[in-house]
């Protein structure tokens, strides 16, 4: 049995963390949502086949050939001309039948089999914002109708983008007109096998996280951290660990090799801390928060439903809640983020032209992208987004947007030369990428 994961787009609702990696490589438990996407088709299928193109190097360099037992191929999707397009780049690949998954969003084993139950089939769940997804309208478990995005929708069962089909759907592709987008979707071909086939509609019974804004990371995270959290009964701790004698552990931790966690530390599970990290001494960690590797968490900081990615440092006297800080950052002494309104409204989030209202959360902190720095004493409203490589100076009071290879001062932000990429970032990948953002975002 063969899958075909579609991780081609730019993944532009994710900035700014993916201007540095494609959206399918955003850490939830301090893995790729791909790599969650490959454990859970682990006994299903033999080969996957991943479509890319954004960043592609960054994911087969990551993955490479093979996941386990799984054999992995890849294909480039040459422009970027819809899901159904995507799909025909792995044609010449294709033995038969076959799952189809969008890269971006978390399922389970178990509604995977159940699917396979089903020669052509759709994976669907209610959700509360229908005019947001494709939705199925049925006749007892067959779809008999599907519409992307209605104006308004007759039912509130959305289409997950995980499929069960065979090489049959090609033929159909090869026959479809753009869309009104301008793309070749992979619904309307869909569609189109209605005709010709039956198609049924399993409902989630386990798992369907939909990951389409920056938020959305945090919620997975959360929800995947407790989830894990309820298959432990103890604390999975690397014997290479050295937890000191006064430090407290409360609830699953889990704590990887040659990671130090100094006395007067208090964790407060479920957690999740990577290798070669220094937590405290006296430092605070509480529940739903990942820490990557590499990682430094200093005295009096707490850090709180946060995921901390790799090499990235908070050395004293901060808070950090409700906030995704990318890899590579240095939070000076005395960085505030606020996560939550006076007025106790959602917090909005503005981004790419695009304002998003975090309704399904009621604390939001600020989101932080690669290799950015904060000086002492930087507060942090609800809902901040820091592009990459970009700065703050002491005392700054920062809300909104910070965009990439930025300098924030009290009452502007100015430009941050390129030669300062030279000097700080030392991946030579990472490097290319930031000085080829840089020629084409600073003027």
């Amino acid at each position: 049995m063969q899958a075909v994961i579609l991780a081609a787009g730019v993944g532009k609702r994710m900035r700014p963390f993916s201007y540095i990696r494609p959206k399918p490589m955003m850490p939830i438990l301090n893995k790729p949502i791909l790599e969650h996407t490959l454990e859970e088709l682990q006994g299903l299928v033999d080969e996957v086949i991943i479509v890319t193109s954004y960043l592609e190097h960054k994911i087969q360099d990551y993955f490479g050939a093979y996941f386990k037992d799984i054999r992995i191929m890849y294909v480039t999707q040459k422009k970027s001309l819809g899901t159904a397009h995507a799909l025909l780049s792995a044609h010449s690949l294709i033995k038969n039948r076959f799952i189809v998954l969008n890269g971006d969003d978390l399922y389970s084993n178990a509604d995977f089999k159940n699917m396979l139950k089903y020669k052509y089939c759709v994976l669907a769940k209610s959700v509360d914002n229908p005019e947001s997804f494709g939705i199925l309208t049925l006749s007892g478990n067959k779809i008999i109708q599907i519409i992307e995005k209605p104006k308004n929708p007759q039912t509130n069962i959305a289409n997950t983008g995980a499929y069960v089909l065979d090489k049959s759907i090609f033929k159909i592709i090869s026959y479809l007109d753009k869309s009104e987008r301008g793309e070749y979707e992979l619904t309307d071909a869909v569609s189109k096998l209605l005709d010709l086939d039956d198609v049924y509609c399993i409902m989630v019974e386990d798992l369907w996280l939909s990951i389409r804004y920056l938020h959305d990371v945090l919620y997975a995270n959360t929800f995947k951290l407790n989830k894990l959290a309820g298959l432990y009964k103890q604390s999975i701790i690397s014997p290479l660990a050295i937890v000191e004698n006064q430090s407290s552990l409360n609830g699953f931790v889990k704590i990887g090799k040659n990671t130090i966690i100094k006395n007067g530390t208090y964790i407060e599970g479920p957690v999740i801390i990577g290798d070669n990290c220094v937590i405290g001494p006296t430092a605070f960690i509480r529940s739903g928060t990942t820490i990557g590797n590499n990682c430094h968490i200093g005295s009096f900081c707490e850090v709180k439903n946060s995921i901390v990615m790799n090499n990235t440092k908070i050395p004293h006297l901060s808070y950090v809640g409700d906030s995704v800080i990318g890899e590579n950052c240095n939070l000076g002494a005395g960085t505030k983020t606020a996560n939550l309104r006076h007025d106790c409204l959602p917090v909005k989030i503005t981004y790419n032209g695009e304002t998003v209202v975090a309704s399904d959360l009621i604390k939001v902190g600020t989101f932080i992208a690669d290799y950015t720095k904060t000086a002492i004493d930087t507060k942090l409203n609800p809902g901040v987004v820091i592009g990459p490589f970009s700065w703050t100076l002491p005392g700054s009071y920062v809300s909104g947007v910070i965009p990439p290879f930025h300098l924030h001062m009290r009452d502007s932000i100015s430009t941050i030369k390129e030669k300062h990429i030279d000097s700080i970032v030392k991946e030579d990948c990472d490097k290319l990428l930031l000085k080829k953002l840089y020629s084409e975002m600073i003027i």
